[in-house]
């Protein structure tokens, strides 16, 4: 395919560059997570408030409040999460390494199985097995990957909770800006302002993504805006019904 750009280079030195930095741990999730939370449930107090017929004063405080107290609760809950991905991760490999020790003709068998069911048979499979097990890192490298699909590229606690935080502040924030700076039409404008948000997430996360950026964007949106919609349905139904 002459002429189609590569995303890297193929030049041993860059791929031995490259690979030596080892697998990198990616805070996408984190990121896109915290900044759908952040706008869904802000914008749904916003919603559910207007729909309850509630002042701009109440609005900003429950929005703000909710900007810090569930923003703080869902980057503290992703820290446990993901300090629990870790020790799950360690607890795994340690019972690898007692098995190899233990019991070396079974994990070699477990290797020959692994190999064996991605068509690998006879003089090839029984090459790998011995060249896998010649290495105990590779060994449980391996093991690791095919029976518990776990990867060594462990995501740092904290910076997953900071990115979760970081996103759910700044687009939860986008549905109170009208309140704010006390725009006209507030609601209006902060459901404008809202959508776009939700759109500008998904979009973005197309770059990591085969799918088209609007299409991204507009499940997002759609997502988000459901959400919102319900709470604001919720809102005024009982705002009727007290009344």
């Amino acid at each position: 395919m002459t002429g189609t750009k590569l995303e890297h280079s193929h030049i041993p030195d860059d791929i031995a560059s490259r690979l030596a930095t080892g697998p990198q741990a990616s805070y996408l999730r984190d990121w896109v997570y915290g900044g759908i939370d952040g706008a869904v449930t802000t914008f749904a107090i916003v919603a559910g408030s207007v729909g309850a017929d509630l002042s701009s004063r109440i609005i900003l405080i429950l929005g703000v409040a909710n900007l810090l107290a569930d923003g703080f609760s869902m980057a503290a809950a992703n820290y446990s999460g993901s300090k629990s991905e870790i020790e799950d991760y360690a607890r795994l490999r340690a019972i690898e390494e007692k098995h190899i020790a233990l019991e070396p003709d079974g994990e070699r068998e477990e290797i020959r199985q692994i190999f064996k069911a991605r068509g690998f048979k006879d003089e090839d499979l029984e090459t790998l097995v011995r060249l896998v097990t010649a290495n105990k890192a590779t060994w449980i490298d391996t093991m690791m990957q095919a029976e518990y699909g776990m990867l060594d590229a462990p995501r740092t606690p904290f910076r997953a909770a900071l990115y979760t935080f970081a996103a759910f502040v700044l687009f939860g924030s986008i549905p109170l800006l009208p309140f704010i700076f006390s725009l006209s039409a507030s609601a209006t404008t902060a459901t404008a302002l809202t959508a776009l948000a939700f759109f500008a997430i998904g979009s973005t996360r197309a770059r990591w993504s085969q799918r088209h950026w609007f299409s991204c964007g507009f499940e997002t949106m759609a997502i988000g805006m459901l959400a919102a919609g319900i709470a604001y349905l919720v809102g005024h139904g009982l705002q009727l019904v007290i009344s």
